[in-house]
């Protein structure tokens, strides 16, 4: 009898150490998508830090649902003083399947644009990212741990 348990128990390990698990939970949900990870940075002009704190401790609740519902989550930003330079590096995950789509959709929002009207002066591109016309430069992932 504790043979077979034995052997069961190395069974169910397998089993679920080779996927089975995954699969044997599916139940008719659809897969979820694949996580992308993005890591940016931008300058941000010395004068204009306590106002982008101010609108990012009060972002405004149409931002942040447009956000989510283009499949934006843990989406964070950070300051930090180099040298005589601020900067802010921002994170976030995508969790959708078609992230030019979605950044299009948020691009085209007019809550969004607001917004930005009201961030893009506060922020001072990096050379790289002005050369693109954009205000954020990508970061390039180097080490990941889940």
């Amino acid at each position: 009898m504790r043979k077979s348990l034995v052997v069961l128990m190395v069974v169910m390990l397998g089993l679920f150490a080779t996927g089975c698990s995954s699969m044997c939970s599916y139940h008719g949900k659809a897969p979820a998508a694949k996580v992308q990870r993005f890591g940016m940075v931008t300058g941000i002009k010395p004068e204009k830090i306590e106002y982008y704190k101010k609108l990012h401790a009060n972002a405004w609740p149409a931002v942040n649902q447009m956000i989510r519902e283009c499949k934006i989550r843990n989406f964070s930003i950070y300051l930090k003083k180099i040298g005589e330079q601020h900067y802010l590096f921002g994170y976030f995950e995508y969790v959708g399947t078609d992230l030019d789509a979605d950044m299009k959709r948020m691009a085209a929002d007019p809550e969004t644009q607001r917004w930005w009207k009201e961030t893009d002066p506060c922020q001072d591109p990096l050379p790289t990212a002005a050369a693109k016309g954009k205000i954020w430069d990508d970061l390039e992932e180097v080490y990941h741990l889940e």
